[in-house]
């Protein structure tokens, strides 16, 4: 079974969005991240997937994670590793 894809609205500018690249890449995860500065349209597309509008927003498959205290909250859990792994 392959891993999920990883998506990621971020910017480039974002201490968040860092810290959340950090941890998905030391899990080796396979992230398609999307530049929300650079198209009004993914912005708007990221509000309307996860009804939220700070970066990041993380998406495991088609699960919204939610943003970078999220996704530390969910490794902390020990919840990361399975649904990296699984996508479920």
């Amino acid at each position: 079974m392959s891993r999920p894809q990883v998506l990621m609205y971020a910017t480039s500018w974002c201490p968040y969005c860092e810290r959340a690249r950090r941890l998905l890449r030391d899990k080796g995860a396979n992230v398609r991240e999307i530049d929300v500065d650079t198209s009004p349209q993914a912005r708007a597309e990221m509000i309307a997937r996860s009804g939220q509008h700070t970066v990041p927003q993380i998406f495991v498959g088609e699960r919204h994670i939610g943003g970078c205290d999220d996704l530390y909250a969910l490794d902390a859990g020990g919840g990361l590793e399975t649904l990296l792994n699984s996508g479920v």
